[in-house]
């Protein structure tokens, strides 16, 4: 007597993001930034909040953040007002500006005994790594967002990138500006990213009178 082939019984995982939210991570508002910066200069954390400035600055993802160098940041004994550097994704040169504050707390940062010799900006805590991992990075957003008592799941690296075009978008509606700030090839990207609605490009269309 033959036995039946039954079907094989695997295990039921949970799934990865059960519980989690899934999709476009919030962006940072100013009254949350200001927080953010606020514990950060109490708690002393030099390089977190060097971190924090020019993460909301360069508009940068994060991999392209964790890799930057002191020479893309620092010449001629000063912090630069402007830089440019090269996307990982996409190839392509993105410019971004430094703010005051920003250079302050870069200068601040670049003055500390750990940073004596470093050639990253960012450096590992391990002699075999160069720079701070993305994940340790996303770890730290995560610690900042908690610190002010927002839900860290509507928040990641990409709020960082995400803080600054979009007050800039709020402001102006100018998305060919932002398509700029960002590094996007295409505006469908650049719209897709924002997340610009029917209604959004209404109010634009409806303050223009010609």
């Amino acid at each position: 007597m033959t036995a039946a082939n039954l079907p094989a019984i695997r295990a039921c995982r949970p799934a990865w993001n059960r519980g989690r939210i899934i999709g476009q991570k919030r962006p940072l508002m100013p009254k949350h930034v200001w927080a953010i910066r606020v514990r950060l200069e109490l708690a002393g954390r030099i390089r977190d909040l060097a971190l924090f400035n020019l993460a909301i600055d360069s508009k940068l993802r994060g991999c392209d953040l964790v890799k930057l160098k002191v020479a893309d940041i620092y010449a001629a004994g000063q912090i630069k007002e402007r830089t440019s550097i090269t996307q990982s994704k996409t190839r392509q040169p993105v410019r971004f500006e430094i703010t005051d504050g920003t250079r302050k707390s870069l200068a601040a940062w670049l003055d500390d005994p750990f940073m004596v010799g470093s050639e990253h900006l960012w450096p590992g805590r391990f002699h075999e790594r160069r720079h701070i991992s993305t994940r340790q990075y996303a770890r730290l957003v995560r610690d900042w967002i908690t610190s002010i008592g927002l839900e860290p799941s509507s928040y990641g690296t990409h709020s960082m990138r995400r803080t600054k075009v979009a007050q800039i978008y709020r402001k102006t509606g100018n998305l060919r500006a932002v398509q700029l700030l960002l590094g996007h090839t295409k505006m469908d990207s650049t719209v897709r990213y924002l997340g610009v609605e029917l209604e959004d490009a209404l109010a634009i269309s409806e303050a223009v009178e010609i």
